[in-house]
């Protein structure tokens, strides 16, 4: 036991919150990837889609639906994505493997072209990465997490004003979160800090 209600000490005697202590799924991703840095444009991009393709679903659904986006989205290669048709939306919409949303699912085809042309300025992670907070979050319940942030409210202004699509301040925030820009693992999570972007 932790003494903290939000937190679940497992059998290999790590520290967890509620959400990612049972579910095999999600304990493999909180113990493996979320809140580790992501620099790259492919992995930055494919955060992006599936933050989108989240919002009002669970993150589990997401996940689970995971290897088929991989699939039908050409291993989220955004020009391959900005390549696709109208066709392919049609095609998409009656992939019952995915999330068939068709307004999530053009914004995954916008995205692609709007990352595409980020490139002829600072490109998607430097823009992204920019706007990483001077400090981050130190939670140590759920009710302590935040939602948004100014940082996340400016970002997602001005990758609207990029020409993406679904990255609302808290879509934004979540993305953050994913990818380490803040670290809103709770106090006492052996997750917490492992980033390294926080160390110290």
């Amino acid at each position: 036991m932790t003494g903290n209600p939000d937190l679940v000490t497992g059998e290999d005697g790590l520290a967890r919150p509620v959400w990612a202590a049972t579910d095999p799924l999600l304990r493999e991703y909180y113990d493996t990837e979320w809140g580790m840095p992501v620099r790259d444009e492919a992995g930055l991009y494919e955060r992006i889609v599936l933050e989108g393709f989240q919002a009002g679903l669970s993150w589990r659904t997401v996940l689970a639906k995971r290897p088929a986006f991989r699939e039908v989205f050409h291993g989220f290669d955004p020009d391959a994505v900005a390549a696709m048709t109208e066709a392919d939306v049609a095609r998409l919409m009656g992939d019952a493997r995915i999330i068939r949303n068709e307004r999530k699912i053009r914004a995954a085809v916008t995205n692609a072209r709007a990352t595409v042309a980020l490139r002829e300025h600072e490109g998607l992670v430097a823009l992204v990465w920019s706007y990483q907070p001077g400090r981050t979050p130190e939670p140590a319940r759920f009710a302590e997490v935040p939602t948004t942030s100014e940082e996340s409210t400016a970002l997602s202004k001005e990758l609207k004003r990029r020409g993406f699509a679904f990255v609302g301040p808290t879509t934004v925030y979540a993305l953050m979160e994913a990818i380490g820009m803040v670290d809103t693992h709770l106090l006492g999570s052996h997750r917490r800090g492992s980033s390294g972007v926080w160390a110290g």
